[in-house]
């Protein structure tokens, strides 16, 4: 097959924060060959290809996506039903999703067993079509973690999303495990919701068993990410020099000079927390729990202390914490950019920056992701207007006309799934499945 030569009348091209105009890109063997001003561009010989678009930029990077969630109403339905099988095929089928929906690229921070390292593999290999994928295993987890949230008699069965450990020994045991079966990634879960009196989240892990953690999945060649809401976590995982940090909406200034120092990349994920506030309804579990009002007071204090980490120059990246009913996969990708622009002050620019140069860095060879530069892998968007101009552009599938993953098209148009055809559920926090459409017929969202 011939090059593809694309022409453009606005480019993006992820290097930094500016725009050109009147461009052309050409593309062979999947790699981009030359980027520059279509007046003065080669020429396309026999046998190439040409297509023309308004908007061109990268490709998406969603630096938070469970494929092993399912779309999860409850943690029963994340760790209990279904089998080992169906989940594997399950997230094959929503990795599908997400690439549709514009992410060239998704790291995956937390999967049971070795899901996402079978799809990463399943789409390396070129048996189906999907995102590049950041693997990873069960979350390093403690008693005082997230991801311990059944009974301890009932702890965390190999089959779990959690890895439970309860020793030194045992975590370093875990990290080295999941080196062998081939992760790019380790997920250590930070905190949960165990409290001091005053109120203040606990980290579930000293700063010692945080350093040393780190420290093996470094020399392991795995980087590390951390579910840290807490100040007292967010402080160990910094100074332990992870990798990339989810959440930190009760950290402090002293955190943010940590994570400076660590050149931790920041994703706060404010996307579930806020469909969880916007769009659950009165006979949501979550409502009557309260959980929909934690959610609305941790983004409220959360704000203030996540803008003055972006004026300090922390980079951010974008997750939509996607696997839940409230955050469906291939629906909810793009709106953490319109929550950087709205809530913390970003400009569309810096929220496009984020949510590809920056997001780039945590993908496997992302050296060669999220720029559109000569010798890089053409991953790119095309759309119909500028999210420079609204961002939301970018959670509008209408507008949204092309997706290409190694200079090839994507197919947009995925078969919908209903997981109450093969699913259980108990404690549910949602009773809907909160797609685009859904939203809308609620008269919660309009484009």
């Amino acid at each position: 097959m011939g090059a593809l030569h694309l022409h453009c009348s606005t480019l993006f091209d992820g290097t930094g924060l500016e725009t050109r105009q009147r461009q052309t890109l050409i593309i062979e063997n999947g790699v981009i060959r030359h980027v520059g001003p279509t007046a003065g561009a080669p020429r396309p010989a026999a046998g190439d290809r040409e297509v023309h678009g308004d908007f061109v930029m990268p490709g998406l990077v969603d630096v938070h996506t469970h494929l092993a969630f399912g779309n999860a109403q409850s943690e029963e339905d994340i760790d209990i039903w279904t089998s080992d099988e169906f989940r594997a095929l399950r997230g094959l089928f929503f990795a599908q999703h997400v690439l549709a929906a514009g992410v060239t690229s998704m790291v995956c921070p937390g999967d049971s067993g070795q899901l996402s390292i079978a799809v990463r593999n399943t789409v390396n290999a070129g048996l189906f079509e999907g995102p590049r994928i950041a693997a990873s295993s069960r979350v390093i987890t403690n008693r005082q973690s997230l991801n311990d949230w059944f009974p301890s008699r009932v702890g965390a069965p190999e089959y779990f999303t959690a890895a439970l450990v309860t020793s030194r020994t045992e975590a370093i045991a875990e990290i080295r495990k999941q080196a062998k079966d081939g992760v790019d990634l380790i997920k250590i879960a930070m905190d949960g919701t165990h409290r001091r009196p005053n109120g203040e989240i606990i980290a579930a892990f000293t700063a010692d068993e945080t350093r040393e953690m780190v420290e093996e999945a470094h020399r392991l060649g795995c980087r590390v990410a951390t579910h840290a809401y807490g100040r007292e976590a967010v402080m160990y995982a910094a100074r332990a020099g992870v990798d990339l940090v989810f959440h930190a909406f009760y950290m402090d200034d002293a955190c943010i000079e940590a994570l400076l120092e660590a050149g931790s990349v920041l994703a706060p994920t404010m996307t579930f927390p806020q469909n969880t506030v916007d769009f659950c309804q009165p006979h949501d579990p979550a409502i009557a729990t309260g959980y929909a009002g934690y959610c609305a007071r941790t983004l409220e204090l959360g704000t203030p202390v996540l803008k003055r980490a972006k004026a300090a120059g922390i980079p951010f990246a974008c997750g939509s914490d996607s696997g839940f009913a409230v955050t469906p996969y291939g629906e909810w990708h793009a709106r953490e950019l319109e929550l950087l622009v709205r809530r913390l002050d970003f400009t569309p620019a810096e929220a496009l920056y984020a949510a590809t140069n920056v997001g780039s860095r945590l993908m496997p060879r992302g050296e060669t992701l999220g720029t559109l530069e000569p010798g890089k892998q053409a991953d790119l968007l095309i759309l119909d207007g500028s999210p420079l101009e609204d961002i939301r552009i970018l959670q509008d599938r209408n507008r949204l006309q092309a997706v290409y993953k190694a200079g090839e098209p994507v197919r947009l148009q995925r078969t919908p799934y209903n997981p109450k055809q093969v699913s259980d559920f108990n404690s549910l926090k949602w009773t809907d499945l909160y797609t685009r459409d859904r939203v809308a017929q609620l008269g919660k969202w309009s484009q």
